[in-house]
């Protein structure tokens, strides 16, 4: 699908661009940017807007921090945030609404049906969603890391048929084009595998968190649900004028003609295990098996501590990862059940609860 086509699309910017000099936002790269959304929505294509650069761009307001404590960082989020939100502002004539997540709220089933619901209000009533991670807020287990990803998961949770990534390069190379003259951009990927990820290299910009291998990943979340991916040249005007046009500046990575149930790709790419359930090793085996549901007699282990209506691992004893599911029981219950297998207590209680897992909970995992 090229973007012409295209109803909605998640569109991130990294903070080389914001503030390419770390000194606060400036326009240089972002007005090319902005015309490429006024024009979007001009054709009827709504916008989402994943925009990092809020420590980049307050930065500049905490002298003499050359290397930054965390909660200097968090402060100069904070004060960035701000400048960063204001600088978008100033390109449009229309309303945009600020949005800050973590991945706390992304991996909460209740939460992230929130966000969805919010995002599909502010665009139905032709709001610019604006959306950044929480760094002033976000700690190591609740925090994305980096834009990239979090683009994917934005562009899974709006449900977009296209996301654009924009890089400081024109897209993925067979080899990096920063050290080897004779590097080749690969203008399509079909399917990503190993060779793909070895391709990506190290990150080369000193302003942003992410990389290639980042850019990667993020088109694999956003392929497996149906949405193209784009990795373009951020810095180039003519990159925008191209996707307005048809036509592929960069790099495409097509969707699955088979996407993933947004339940199912919410549960794969987006929620994170809380713990584990460690199953025999011939348990789902076979092509194509399905794990099924679960029961408290087929756990041999029980990893972690997790509450009823978190997502859990199964996993094999020989350490193959079959599945993500959302589980019936809490860690503590199960731990009972599987020391008291033969106490009839814990009949009843299994029989009152049902399963461990659902079949409707379960998203099968193809890696091992």
């Amino acid at each position: 699908m090229s973007m012409k086509q295209s109803k909605r699309i998640v569109i991130k910017i990294g903070s080389a661009l914001i503030a390419p000099e770390q000194d606060g936002c400036r326009s240089r790269y972002l007005l090319s940017i902005a015309q490429f959304i006024v024009r979007c929505r001009a054709r009827g294509i709504e916008v989402i807007l994943v925009s990092s650069g809020s420590v980049a761009a307050g930065s500049h307001l905490f002298p003499n921090s050359d290397q930054p404590s965390i909660a200097v960082k968090k402060a100069m989020a904070a004060a960035g945030q701000t400048e960063m939100m204001a600088t978008w502002d100033r390109f449009f004539d229309f309303p945009s609404a600020q949005i800050l997540l973590t991945h706390g709220d992304l991996r909460d089933r209740e939460r992230y049906t929130s966000i969805r619901e919010t995002i599909f209000t502010l665009l139905d009533h032709g709001i610019l969603p604006i959306i950044n991670e929480n760094d002033t807020v976000t700690t190591d287990d609740l925090k994305v890391g980096d834009n990239d990803n979090l683009s994917a998961m934005v562009a899974g949770a709006a449900d977009a048929d296209g996301l654009i990534i924009c890089s400081d390069v024109s897209g993925l190379y067979n080899k990096n084009p920063n050290l080897h003259a004779d590097a080749e951009l690969i203008s399509e990927v079909t399917e990503i595998t190993e060779e793909i990820y070895d391709m990506a290299g190290c990150p080369t910009s000193k302003v942003g968190t992410g990389g290639m291998k980042t850019k990667i990943e993020a088109a694999e979340k956003a392929t497996s649900h149906g949405i193209d991916t784009y990795i373009v040249n951020g810095f180039e005007e003519t990159t925008f004028e191209l996707l307005l046009a048809g036509k592929n500046p960069g790099t495409v990575f097509t969707a699955y003609d088979k996407p993933m149930q947004e339940a199912v790709h919410w549960m794969t790419h987006t929620a994170s295990e809380q713990g584990e359930l460690v199953v025999d090793s011939d348990y789902g085996s076979g092509e194509n098996q399905v794990v099924g549901q679960l029961s408290g007699d087929e756990i041999t282990e029980v990893k972690g501590e997790f509450s009823v209506g978190d997502t859990v691992l199964v996993r094999s004893k020989d350490g193959k990862r079959l599945a993500k599911a959302t589980t019936n029981y809490s860690s503590c219950l199960l731990n009972f059940l599987t020391e008291h297998e033969e106490d009839p207590i814990s009949e009843r209680i299994q029989d009152s609860i049902g399963p461990v897992i659902s079949e409707q909970d379960i998203a099968l995992l193809e890696k091992s």
